[in-house]
């Protein structure tokens, strides 16, 4: 199984992190490739950045089904570029933000997603809302830590653990959802110093290893998005792409 992951900014050092991060969790026989868009933002905090990178992240996907890959992930939880890349390809695109969203829902009442920004709130509501899943939301908290300084763990860590312990005890949530794919890799090391602090049995979502789990499941079950859905594009002419 081939399974293609899209880094939708143009910070190639991103690649080498996402191929680590994404390999981790997949199955010994899945290979993961990773690419960056060509064109677009250096990261994405605002649905300014994501509409400058969809263009490219479609043409990546389209050109990641002519290389026969079985699935493709975009790594934003922005999902940029999704629906519409569904639109011109038959294979499972997924993206970290929908696939979390439901499956928070599933796990528990009430979730919280911990995201970067707090300018971010509004498109992580509209995308939620959009999911359907508005009132299984608890709230929307932030780090405020940008994208590009995310490689402090240490502080990333600690302020991931605070907010996710203001979200259970001020907003009530049975679920914590990290709301950036930055964050991967810290889901245990949350959980372990909730518990520090008195919190236990709130399950930490890390969106990257869940998308890489769903595009192999529905890659080998031979699942993809319907075309009642998303219908391919009527022909036209398009200038500049």
């Amino acid at each position: 199984m081939k399974i293609r992951v899209i880094v939708p900014v143009i910070t190639k050092e991103f690649e080498a992190e996402a191929l680590r991060e994404y390999s981790a969790p997949a199955r010994p026989d899945t290979e993961i490739s990773v690419v960056s868009i060509d064109r677009g933002p250096a990261s994405i905090e605002s649905s300014y950045d994501e509409a400058l990178a969809v263009p490219d992240v479609v043409a990546k996907i389209v050109q990641a089904e002519k290389d026969g890959v079985s699935a493709v992930i975009v790594d934003c939880m922005a999902d940029p570029g999704v629906e519409a890349a569904r639109e011109v390809v038959s294979i499972p695109v997924v993206g970290p933000a929908e696939v979390s969203y439901h499956v928070a829902a599933m796990l528990g009442h009430k979730f919280s997603v911990i995201t970067i920004l707090d300018t971010l709130a509004p498109v992580i509501d509209h995308n939620v809302a959009k999911a359907g899943l508005t009132a299984r939301l608890a709230s929307i908290r932030a780090v405020n830590i940008p994208v590009l300084k995310l490689d402090d763990r240490k502080a990333l860590l600690n302020a991931l653990v605070e907010q996710s312990v203001k979200a259970v005890r001020e907003d009530g949530a049975h679920v914590i959802m990290f709301g950036c794919t930055g964050m991967v890799g810290l889901s245990q090391a949350v959980e372990h110093r909730m518990r520090r602090e008195g919190i236990s049995g709130v399950p930490v979502i890390d969106p990257p290893v869940l998308a890489v789990k769903i595009a192999e499941a529905l890659a080998e079950v031979g699942l993809t998005h319907s075309k009642r859905t998303y219908p391919a594009p009527p022909a036209k002419e398009i200038v500049g792409y």
